[in-house]
C-alpha cells in the first residue's frame, strides 16, 4: 500500500539518459498520473521559491547568474566534482520536492501515479511506492543521448555518468525492469505488458472522463496503435510538407499525446501537445480547410485545456505558424494572447518556451490556474 490511500504510486527510476522521461510518457497514456521530481527540484530553487536563499546561503552568490536566478550549470558542476556539496544540495531540495509531490498526488484524480525520480532510492520516496521500475540502458547509449539531446562533451557526458552509482544497484531493487537500449516500440511493448500485469482489466485512468464535441465534430485521444493514422493525417493535412512515417509517430508517443478531431468516421484535424513540469505545450495544429477553423480549434483546444487542468497545469503554450497565429480572434475567444518568452516572467515557464518553441513560430498563452508549486512558504 502506497502512502497514499486510494493511489496505486509507481516509482519510476534509473541512471542519467537510461530513458525515465519516455517510459513515464508511455504510463501516461496508458492512464498514469506522471509527477517529474528532477523537474520539481529545478523549480525549488527558482528566485522566489523556497529553495532559493538556501542554496545562495549555503554555496554563495557565485551561484547565480546575471538575472539573479541560480545558475543550475554552475551548481551541478560543483556539486558533482564534490560529494559532500551534493548532499548538502540534496538536504535542501529533497524535503521540499517531496512536500511537492505530496500536493500534486493529492490533488490527482487519477488512481494511478508514477513519480520519476533519479534519487528515488535514496530519498526516502521508494517507501511510498507499490511498485519499483528502473530503466536501464548500455553505457555507451548514455553517452551518445546525453551528447546529442543535451549538448554535452564526450568528457562531462562521462563524468555524469560515472558519477552515478551503478545501474545493477537499482535493477537489483526493482519490480519491473526496462531495458531501453532499442526502439520505441521495443520499448512500449516491455511497458505495456507490466502494465497489463499490475492492472489486468481495471479502472486506472481519471476519475472522470469527458468527452469533447462541437456540432458534428468530436475529439478522440490518439493511442500508438493509431500512429499510422496520425502519419497519414499529417501528411494529408500539411499538404505533403511534412511527411510522417509510423514509426516517427511512434518516436513522437515518446514526448506527446495526439488528440483527433473527427467529423462522423472521418478525421479531419489534430493536435499535438504535452504536459511536462505542469505546463501545456501544444506545437502540432492541423485542420481540414474544409472544416470551419473557429469550430475546429473550440473543440481541440478545449480538450487540450481540460485534459491539463486534470493534469493541474498552470499555463497552456501554443507554438503555431503566423497564418494561423494569426487568427486573432478566434485566440482572444479562447482566452489566448500573443506572448514573448520574456514576458512570461516565471523562471520554469520561460524554460519550457525556450524549450519547446519552434523556430518561426508564435507564441500564445493562457494561464489555467493562479496557484502555484514551490511557491515561497
Amino acid at each position: 500500500m502506497s502512502g497514499w490511500p486510494g493511489k496505486f504510486v509507481i516509482g519510476l527510476t534509473g541512471n542519467i539518459a537510461t530513458g525515465k522521461s519516455v517510459v513515464r510518457k508511455m504510463l501516461e497514456h496508458l492512464g498514469a498520473y506522471g509527477i517529474d521530481a528532477d523537474a520539481l527540484g529545478h523549480r525549488a530553487i527558482a528566485q522566489g521559491a523556497p529553495g532559493y536563499q538556501p542554496v545562495v546561503d549555503n554555496f554563495g552568490k557565485w551561484v547565480l547568474a546575471p538575472d539573479g536566478q541560480i545558475d543550475r550549470a554552475k551548481l551541478s558542476r560543483l556539486v558533482f566534482a564534490d560529494p559532500e556539496a551534493l548532499v548538502r544540495l540534496e538536504s535542501i531540495v529533497h524535503p521540499l520536492v517531496v512536500g511537492a509531490i505530496d500536493l500534486l498526488v493529492r490533488r490527482s484524480n487519477h488512481r494511478v501515479i508514477v513519480i520519476e525520480a533519479i534519487k528515488l532510492l535514496e530519498s526516502g520516496l521508494r517507501a511510498k511506492c507499490d511498485s519499483l521500475w528502473v530503466t536501464h540502458a548500455m553505457q555507451e547509449i548514455q553517452l551518445v543521448r546525453l551528447m546529442k539531446k543535451r549538448g554535452m562533451s564526450e568528457y562531462a557526458a562521462a563524468q555524469r555518468i560515472t558519477a552515478q552509482p551503478l545501474q545493477e544497484h537499482k535493477v537489483q531493487a526493482a519490480n519491473v525492469v526496462i531495458r531501453n537500449d532499442g526502439s520505441f516500440e521495443d520499448t512500449w511493448k516491455q511497458v505495456v505488458t507490466a502494465w497489463q500485469e499490475l492492472f489486468p482489466a481495471a479502472d486506472t485512468g481519471p476519475l472522470r472522463a469527458v468527452k469533447a464535441a462541437t456540432g458534428d465534430l468530436a475529439v478522440q485521444r490518439a493511442r500508438p496503435r493509431q500512429a499510422s493514422e496520425i502519419a497519414a493525417l499529417i501528411t494529408r493535412l500539411s499538404g505533403g510538407q511534412r511527411k510522417m512515417e509510423r514509426e516517427d509517430v511512434m518516436a513522437a508517443f515518446g514526448e506527446k499525446a495526439f488528440l483527433l478531431l473527427n467529423s462522423g468516421e472521418r478525421s479531419v484535424g489534430l493536435m499535438g501537445w504535452q504536459v511536462e513540469n505542469l505546463i501545456a505545450r501544444t506545437d502540432d495544429v492541423y485542420v481540414e480547410p474544409t472544416v470551419p477553423f473557429p469550430d475546429a480549434v473550440k473543440a481541440l483546444i478545449e480538450e487540450v485545456e481540460r485534459a491539463s487542468n486534470e493534469l493541474q497545469c498552470e499555463i497552456s503554450l501554443m507554438f503555431l505558424p503566423p497564418d494561423f497565429a494569426g487568427r486573432k480572434e478566434v485566440w482572444e475567444k479562447l482566452g489566448y494572447e500573443e506572448r514573448t518568452i520574456q514576458s512570461l516572467r516565471v523562471r520554469a515557464w520561460e524554460e519550457a518556451a525556450v524549450e519547446s518553441m519552434p523556430a518561426g513560430s508564435m507564441m500564445l498563452f493562457k494561464q489555467l490556474r493562479k496557484d502555484r508549486v514551490l511557491r515561497p512558504v
